[in-house]
């Protein structure tokens, strides 16, 4: 579909998809008070009504469709209140918005991926219709108020009340043909004499056919059932566009008075036609912009708010301001580092220079901080995954947040975001007991616990998940990968090196495929998609508590803090957050393993030691212990010491991607993150200490 503004079909996309995260959020909440409030049904059908007026206008028609009976529906419970809805059906009410969402999803990702929508919507929009008929029996769900004057009066035999209209697609021809072959397989279920039909002459006379295209083929039942029996006739039947299933009220004595606007607002409009701007009812037009509203901001009654300017820009201006910050940043340091003023004294020079530094220090915190979002958009989802696996797989869990205004650069936190759905779909699968009484015999709450937590730690934002399950197997899971040749049978195995194997390609501990889990992807693609981004994963188990997942991510991937340490003509940059202390030490502090490797001992632990300039070939590099500096390092389960040769001090630098040439070479594994470019010009390697330290295991057969 050619909208013909891109920027439109990009506002459209933006505006939807931020009312579906409310609309979530909102059934979610009412689902758990199994009720809705006043607010939440208001909040509903405006944004129902939101959705349908953009889709028409963007000519997605099925959309349209689907969010104009959604509409219609909490237009009945706008106008009767929450109890129109027995507490009985109200599971059936939750289940079916939770459908209707994940439709308006789909459909979405579609447009999204430049995909046609689906156009066969006929299964939800007659859950949709069926729903609408227990609620309000004698009210027709697919009656419209301006259907007289779009598509004539309706009107019927005496003795048979319920009807469905019915409407063949646009211009499919021979319209009397169709509904001649509609009948003939609707007196199958129902037999000739228990349904009438509108026009009657649509064997022999071709001009019906104009008529049918105009107003639609007419059907009457003497009761209900036959009319739902032929229902299947008719959605079945093909080239057929819509149908509305209408009852006929009783003759009245009297013509009735003209609706009121309210009731106009609450009666249906056809499911396929777009309403026209001019047929709005008062009521309708007062519905509020279609800019989402936080749940949170709906109470204002006596209480007098601070208004907030928020503008939506595009991610892509976004990463061009932090670009051209690192640009000037970089201009600065080199200016200032400029080898011609070297011995020169220039107080105001130097004045101004300190005065530029604070301003480009504030350019890029300001810079940095547009980028910042908080997290909790991606760990509401998540609830939604709790709340649909429960069901499925017949368990009882909650979902508890933690920490959920914790900020992370944009493009990490979309990043997380499968990541975490993984993890926590791997918790409710193999970590929460199939059922309370399991989980009662072991002492514990028969609801399970899912805690999903975030937290700051300087540089970095540590992510849990954290379940009090079952726990992990350890005999099992090496079993299996002893199956799946990922272990020897021959060899003794921690429980640290067994948790390991979870993270391995095509590893599952699941005997069977199910929908969820079996076919061994998922927390391999969590380590993968995590460490793409520069952050690392660790899993923590005891038997019969439960399971802990860590991700340890950076704050942003633009601008880090580093250490440049030198290695004989070599300069290379170590994330700060990288490094837990450095030590001056001589020759008679290192003790030597068997196969003759150098051991520092800290704090009642070794650690191996690593000279760079050995491991990368660096010519010039000093060689003498105690003429070097030794540097404590940790990336996750890795913990070793790097031997440089001085430290150069601390500074703040614009981390910048390789060549993808390089990728052909594995330079990630060779322990480089990237590069940046130092005041005077020169560039500076960036070290990814987890992936250097493994790389530096298998060139000396550690591994």
């Amino acid at each position: 579909m050619d909208t013909g503004n891109d920027s439109i079909l990009e506002a459209f996309l933006y505006e939807t998809n931020g009312l579906l995260e409310q609309l979530d959020s909102i059934v979610l909440a009412a689902e758990q008070e199994d009720t809705f409030s006043d607010e939440d049904i208001n909040t509903i059908f405006r944004i129902m009504h939101t959705i349908k007026g953009s889709a028409a206008m963007m000519e997605f028609n099925s959309l349209m469709t689907i969010a104009h009976r959604a509409e219609d529906m909490f237009a009945i419970i706008r106008e009767k209140s929450i109890s129109v809805v027995p507490e009985a059906l109200r599971p059936e009410l939750f289940d079916l918005l939770f459908q209707t969402i994940d439709f308006f999803r789909s459909q979405m990702e579609q447009i999204e991926n430049g995909q046609p929508l689906t156009q066969n919507i006929d299964s939800l929009q007659q859950k949709i219709n069926s729903f609408i008929e227990q609620i309000s029996p004698n009210a027709s769900p697919d009656k419209s108020a301006s259907s007289g004057a779009s598509q004539g009066a309706v009107s019927s035999e005496p003795g048979f009340p319920y009807c469905l209209q019915v409407f063949f697609d646009e211009g499919c021809g021979m319209e009397n043909l169709r509904a001649l072959m509609l009948v003939t397989s609707i007196q199958e279920i129902c037999g000739e004499s228990d349904f009438s039909f509108e026009p009657a002459d649509v064997e022999h006379n071709s001009a019906t056919a104009a008529q049918i295209a105009e107003s639609g083929f007419l059907l009457c039942f003497r009761n209900q059932t036959d009319r739902d029996n032929a229902i299947h006739a008719v959605t079945g039947a093909g080239a057929v566009r819509t149908y509305q299933a209408i009852d006929q009220p009783a003759p009245a004595p009297a013509p009735a008075p003209a609706p009121t606007p309210a009731a106009v607002a609450a009666a249906p409009v056809p499911a396929a036609q777009p309403v026209s701007a001019a047929a709005e009812t008062p009521q309708i037009e007062k519905a509020p912009p279609a800019a989402p509203v936080p749940a949170a901001a709906a109470k204002t009654e006596g209480v007098s708010h601070h208004k907030e300017s928020l503008i939506s820009v595009n991610l892509s201006k976004l990463d061009h301001l932090a670009a051209v910050v690192g640009e000037i940043v970089i201009t600065e340091s080199m200016i200032t580092s400029s080898p011609d003023l070297k011995g020169l004294k220039l107080d105001a020079f130097t004045k101004s220079t300190r005065q530029l530094r604070k301003l480009t220090d504030e350019l890029q915190d300001v810079s940095m901080s547009l980028r910042m979002v908080p997290v909790s958009g991606t760990f509401q989802k998540m609830n939604r995954i709790v709340r649909d696996m429960c069901k499925k797989l017949n368990k009882q869990a909650r979902l508890t947040l933690v920490g959920e205004d914790t900020e992370v650069d944009k493009t990490i936190v979309d990043s997380i975001g499968d990541p975490i759905m993984h993890i926590v779909r791997n918790s409710m699968d193999h970590g929460i007991e199939c059922t309370a009484e399991e989980r009662i015999a072991a002492g514990k709450d028969p609801v399970g616990e899912i805690i999903l937590s975030a937290r700051h730690t300087g540089s970095e934002v540590i992510i849990e998940v954290k379940d009090d399950g079952q726990g992990v197997n350890y005999e099992k899971t090496l079993n299996k990968a002893i199956r799946q040749g990922l272990a020897s049978p021959d060899r003794e195995y921690s429980h640290k090196d067994i948790l390991n194997f979870l993270l391995a390609p095509g590893f599952s501990t699941n005997t069977e495929v199910t929908e969820f889990s079996g076919r061994g992807v998922g927390m391999d693609v969590v380590k993968k998609n995590v460490e793409d981004i520069g952050g690392t994963v660790t899993i923590s188990s005891e038997p019969g508590k439960g399971m802990t997942t860590t991700l340890k991510i950076p704050l942003t991937m633009a601008i880090m803090n580093g250490m440049e340490v030198s290695v004989g003509p070599s300069t290379f940059t170590i994330p700060i957050h990288n490094i837990r202390q450095s030590f001056k030490v001589t020759s008679a502090d290192l003790t030597h393993d068997a196969a003759g490797g150098e051991l520092f001992k800290r704090m009642g632990s070794f650690y191996p030691v690593i000279r760079m300039n050995e491991l990368y070939q660096i010519e010039g590099g000093r060689s003498n212990i105690e003429d070097g500096i030794l540097i404590w390092l940790e990336a996750g389960e890795s913990s070793y010491c790097l031997f440089v040769d001085e430290l150069l001090g601390e500074q703040q630098v614009v981390v910048k991607p390789l060549p993808a040439y390089l990728n052909s070479f594995n330079i990630k594994q060779r322990g480089i993150a990237g590069c940046t470019i130092l005041g005077d010009g020169n560039i500076s390697i960036i070290l990814d200490v987890g992936n250097f330290y493994l790389s530096a295991l298998e060139q000396t057969g550690g591994i």
